[in-house]
C-alpha cells in the first residue's frame, strides 16, 4: 500500500489532533498514542489531505503557497507508515486495532476533579500538617528499623510486597486518572527499568494537552505517594507506641516514601524524566541521549569509521540538553548496574541460600514456612522481571518528519 500511492489518490485520515509546540506541531492519534513532530508545512499538508484534496492537488497548492517543490508523495507514505491513514483511494489501509485502555469504564467526567487547581494546595496542607507533627514529636520519625517491624522475615517481606505493589498500582492509577480526565485512553502494564521491575502507564496522548495538565499527569503518582506517607504520619501520632498498628504504620510511611528517589533517576524514563523532557522541549531525550553517548564513546576510543554527531540533526534548543543528559545517562546507568552487581545480587543470593537451607526436615515447621515465603517472594519477583524484560515493550515517543 505504501509503495502504490498514486498522485491522484485521495485519502481518508484517522481522527488526528494537534498542538503547537514552538516552531513545530505535535500531531497524532490519541487512540493509539502515535505522535509525530511536524513543521507548519506538514500540518498544512495534513489539513489539505483531510479536506479531500488528492496527493497531486495538495502538492500543487503547497508549492504555490511556499514557493518550494515538496515531496508530498513521500510524506503521504510516511503518514501511512505511522498509521494515520484509514483509506487510500477508497481502499482501506490495514492497521492493527488500537490497544484497549485500562479501566475502559472510567470516563473523563468521572475523574475531571483530578485536574482541579485546588488539589495542590490541599496536598501542601496535608504535608505541612505531617511535618508539624514530626517537629513536635520527633520520636515518631521512622528509621530503617521500622521496616523490620516483625521478627519473622516472611511477614516483613509479605507486607513489603503487598503494600509496595498496592502503592505502585495506586501510583499508576493516579497517572491514568489524570490522563483519562484529558481524554487520553492510557494503559497500565508491567515493564522494566534496568534491573527494576515496574508498573508503567502509557499516557502518550498527553502530548496534546496543555502544559499544566501534562505536568499534573507526570507528577500525579508522586503526589499520591506523598499523600499516603503524610496520612500515615498523622495516623501514627494517634496510635500507641509499640502496638502492631503503630509498627505497621511506621513501615507504611517508609514504604510510601522510598519509591520517590527512584523517580529522580532521570537516566531512566521515570516520572521526573518526563518532566525534564517536557521542560527542555526535547522530543526523545533518552533516545537522543543514548545516540549521542554512543557517538561520544566511538569518538573517544577512535573507532572507525568515525560517525557523524547525531545531535547536529536536532534543533539548537535540544542539542545542549541532549549532550548534558547523555553524561547523566552514562554515569547513572553505570552506578545503577554497579549497585546491582555489588549489593543487590549478593543480598538476594544470600537470602535465597539461607531460605533454601531452612527448608530441610531438621527445622521447625514455622521456620520452613518462613523460608518458603522468602523463596516465593524473592524468586517470584526475579521471575516476573525476566518475563517482563523478555517481552521488551517500549514506550512510544513523538517522531519528527521533515
Amino acid at each position: 500500500m505504501t509503495e502504490g500511492v498514486a498522485p491522484s489518490a485521495r485519502l481518508r485520515l484517522h481522527p488526528l489532533a494537534a498542538r503547537r509546540d514552538g516552531d513545530e506541531w505535535i500531531v497524532g492519534r490519541v487512540a493509539t498514542g502515535d505522535f509525530v513532530a511536524l513543521p507548519p508545512v506538514g500540518v498544512r499538508a495534513v489539513e489539505m489531505l483531510r479536506d479531500g484534496l488528492s496527493v497531486a492537488e495538495t502538492s500543487a497548492r503547497l508549492t504555490a503557497e511556499t514557493g518550494e517543490e515538496l515531496d508530498t508523495l513521500g510524506f503521504v507514505r510516511d503518514l501511512i507508515g505511522l498509521g494515520f491513514v484509514a483509506e487510500v483511494g477508497g481502499q482501506p489501509v490495514p492497521s492493527p486495532e488500537p490497544p484497549p485502555p485500562t479501566l475502559p469504564r472510567l470516563l473523563p467526567r468521572h475523574v475531571r476533579w483530578t485536574l482541579s487547581p485546588v488539589l495542590p494546595p490541599l496536598l501542601g496542607a496535608l504535608v505541612l500538617a505531617a511535618v508539624l507533627v514530626l517537629l513536635r514529636r520527633p520520636g515518631l520519625l521512622p528509621g530503617y528499623r521500622s521496616l523490620l517491624w516483625n521478627p519473622h522475615g516472611s511477614l516483613v517481606l509479605g507486607l513489603g510486597f503487598l503494600a509496595g505493589w498496592l502503592l505502585l498500582l495506586i501510583h499508576e492509577c493516579a497517572h491514568l486518572a489524570v490522563a483519562r480526565a484529558t481524554g487520553v485512553p492510557a494503559r497500565i502494564r508491567l515493564g522494566t527499568r534496568l534491573q527494576f521491575l515496574v508498573m508503567q502507564t502509557d499516557i502518550s496522548g498527553i502530548e496534546l494537552a496543555s502544559r499544566r495538565h501534562r505536568m499534573t499527569a507526570y507528577l500525579a503518582g508522586m503526589a499520591v505517594n506523598v499523600a499516603v506517607s503524610a496520612t500515615a504520619v498523622l495516623l501514627l501520632a494517634r496510635t500507641g507506641a509499640g502496638t502492631t498498628a503503630h509498627r505497621v504504620l511506621a513501615a507504611l510511611v517508609l514504604l510510601a516514601v522510598l519509591p520517590l528517589p527512584f523517580q529522580f533517576m532521570v537516566f531512566m524514563r521515570t516520572d521526573v524524566y518526563f518532566v525534564l523532557q517536557d521542560l527542555t522541549g526535547c522530543r526523545d531525550l533518552h533516545g537522543d541521549g543514548r545516540a549521542y553517548a554512543r557517538y561520544a564513546a566511538r569518538t573517544i576510543t577512535r573507532r572507525r569509521p568515525r560517525p557523524a554527531d547525531p545531535s547536529l540533526e536536532l534543533p539548537a534548543r535540544e542539542r545542549q540538553a541532549v549532550r548534558i543528559y547523555s553524561a547523566v545517562l552514562v554515569v547513572g546507568t553505570a552506578l545503577c548496574l554497579a549497585t546491582l552487581a555489588t549489593v543487590t545480587v549478593p543480598t538476594d543470593v544470600t537470602m535465597l541460600v539461607r531460605a533454601a537451607a531452612r527448608l530441610g526436615p531438621g527445622h521447625p515447621a514455622l521456620d520452613r514456612l518462613d523460608a518458603a515465603v522468602v523463596l516465593a517472594v524473592l524468586g517470584g519477583a526475579q521471575l516476573m522481571w525476566l518475563l517482563t524484560w523478555w517481552r521488551g515493550r517500549r514506550r512510544r515517543t513523538p517522531r519528527r518528519l521533515t
